[in-house]
C-alpha cells in the first residue's frame, strides 16, 4: 500500500500488522508499526496488541515489553489482551519474574487480571522453578474470585510433586476437589 500509494489507514495497517504476528514476522510488524507513525498515523491498541503478540511469537519479550510501556506512554490505555501478551512473551522466554511483575503492573494499568493472565503466571513459575511462587500465583487467582483453573492447579501440583513438597500436593488435591464437588 506504501509503495503503490493507496490509501492506507489505522484499520488497514492493523490487518496488516494482524497478518505479520500470524505468519511470525515480528520485524515486519514493528516496521509497519514504525510506518504508521513517520505517515502520522497514530497506532492504537489493536495495532499495539498485534505487535505485542508478534514479539512474543518471535520470542523478542524486551519488544513486547517494551511496546507495552510505549502504549501507556502515549495515552494508550493496554487491555488484558495486551498485558497478557508481554507476560506470555516472558513466560516463553524464560523471564519468569517480570512475568510476574506484568501481572503486578496490571493493577496500576486498570486493567483486570484473568484467569489466563493467572494461568500464564504459573507457567512462568513452572519454566523459573518457583513452585512456592506458583503455588502464591494460585491462592490469588482464588482470592479474586476468579474462576478455578484446573491447568494451572495441576501444573502447581506437578511442581510441588517434582520437589517432593507432598503436603501442598495434597492440599491442592483438596481444594481441587472442593471446587468439583461445588459445580
Amino acid at each position: 500500500m506504501w509503495e503503490v500509494k493507496l490509501e492506507h489507514n489505522v484499520v488497514s495497517n492493523n490487518a496488516a500488522i494482524s497478518a505479520c504476528e500470524k505468519s511470525g514476522q515480528w520485524q515486519r510488524a514493528m516496521a509497519l508499526l514504525s510506518e504508521m507513525r513517520e505517515a502520522k498515523l497514530e497506532p492504537d491498541v489493536i495495532s499495539c496488541n498485534a505487535g505485542i503478540g508478534a514479539c512474543e511469537k518471535g520470542g523478542q519479550w524486551q519488544r513486547a515489553v517494551a511496546l507495552l510501556s510505549e502504549m501507556r506512554e502515549a495515552k494508550l490505555e493496554p487491555d488484558v489482551i495486551s498485558c497478557n501478551a508481554g507476560i506470555s512473551a516472558c513466560q516463553k522466554s524464560g523471564q519468569w519474574q517480570r512475568a510476574l511483575a506484568l501481572l503486578d503492573e496490571m493493577r496500576e494499568m486498570n486493567v483486570l487480571a484473568d484467569v489466563i493472565s493467572y494461568r500464564l503466571a504459573v507457567n512462568a513459575c513452572e519454566k523459573g522453578g518457583h513452585w512456592q511462587q506458583a503455588l502464591f500465583m494460585l491462592r490469588s487467582m482464588c482470592l479474586r474470585r476468579l474462576d478455578a483453573d484446573f491447568i494451572a492447579y495441576g501444573i502447581t501440583a506437578g511442581m510441588c510433586e517434582q520437589g517432593g513438597h507432598w503436603r501442598q500436593v495434597l492440599s491442592l488435591h483438596r481444594e481441587v476437589r472442593g471446587l468439583l464437588a461445588m459445580e
